[in-house]
């Protein structure tokens, strides 16, 4: 409702405001009343309680902006706090996000690589410490800065992960994991594109491609996990126009690298989008620079009103990354903190 409202799409926001802030105060709804509280939800109260406040903090912050487009100062105010409440699941010692006990004590025998019992559903705390796509800039901080986020980012998608951790889960096999990263499990779709946020953001355009090559083949076992109402296959069609919605609820959609040479988006109201990259390829995937409309683009995202707009994107495309197309501050990403 809040990424229809920031586009444009549903114009009732007053209405979509109050069943919002309804909602998410039934205190019964997996734990929001210790959550409201304590600003996460105690392990002891639920298994799923790290993943769960993650996401309730994320919804917090779509309420936040929904309230700003409303002009309501004082809800925006209450749940741009409570957008923050991920930070109280983040063990600063480890730098994971991790069980928490009502008395304030984080899990001792912790295990940022289990799946079962470690306070998150479907998903480690290695991929789920990542799923704060409302404050990239404080989850960078949160991880000891720049290099240190980049060292993350780069292990998740490296590292080695004992098959003892996913040999009796039933719907993820080696051949759906790059590294420990699950690209059959949306709340990791998102990672690769949270290089956009730093110093590298080359690594994107690799990461990208590879996830593209690897976990989408045309064979029987071509998709690396359920698509799930079709996320797999709306995730590939954004990543191969060039672009993801990375946090929704907001206007920007994070730049990648496309992946086929042409592609026209017919929108709605009559015009065309056409993306265009002519020497992209296997090889060929690291973004030289970007046009759109016939000028060069300086922004790591685009917004729903330049898709809505049409015109063409065209992405020169080249072998070797352009480690001089960073990115500012202001041409970064939306990030609720700086």
């Amino acid at each position: 409702m809040a990424d229809a409202i920031a586009k444009g799409v549903f114009t009732e926001k007053e209405e979509a405001l109050q069943a919002m802030v309804e909602t998410s105060n039934v205190d019964y709804y997996d734990h929001l009343d210790d959550y409201k509280q304590l600003g996460y939800i105690p392990f002891e109260k639920s298994s799923t309680a790290v993943s769960s406040t993650l996401e309730f903090a994320y919804d917090d912050w779509t309420i936040y902006q929904t309230a700003l487009r409303a002009g309501n100062e004082e809800i925006a105010k209450q749940y741009y706090a409570r957008a923050l409440n991920y930070r109280n699941v983040f063990d600063k010692k480890n730098g994971f996000a991790c069980p928490r006990y009502t008395d304030g004590t984080f899990k001792k025998d912790f295990d940022p690589l289990q799946t079962h019992g470690e306070g998150f559903i479907e998903g480690n705390s290695w991929n789920y410490s990542f799923y704060v796509p409302q404050d990239v800039n404080g989850l960078k901080a949160f991880m000891g800065g720049d290099k240190r986020f980049i060292e993350r980012l780069d292990s998740l998608f490296t590292m080695e992960l004992p098959a003892k951790y996913y040999e009796n889960t039933e719907d993820i096999t080696k051949e759906g994991l790059m590294g420990n990263y699950v690209h059959g499990n949306e709340p990791s779709q998102h990672i690769p594109y949270l290089y956009m946020w730093t110093s590298q953001p080359w690594k994107t355009q690799y990461r990208l491609r590879e996830i593209m090559d690897r976990m989408y083949r045309n064979n029987i076992d071509g998709l690396c996990g359920n698509d799930d109402c079709g996320q797999m296959s709306a995730w590939y069609i954004f990543t191969a126009m060039g672009f993801y919605p990375v946090c929704p609820g907001s206007d920007q959609y994070v730049l990648g690298a496309p992946y086929l040479k042409e592609m026209t988006v017919h929108l709605e109201n009559g015009k065309d989008l056409v993306i265009k990259a002519p020497k992209v390829s296997a090889k060929n995937r690291y973004v030289k620079s970007v046009k759109l409309n016939g000028r060069e683009y300086d922004k790591a995202y685009l917004t729903h009103q330049d898709i809505c707009n049409g015109g063409e994107l065209f992405f020169e495309m080249s072998s070797t990354p352009n480690k001089k197309r960073v990115f500012t501050e202001e041409q970064k990403p939306y990030s609720m903190t700086k």
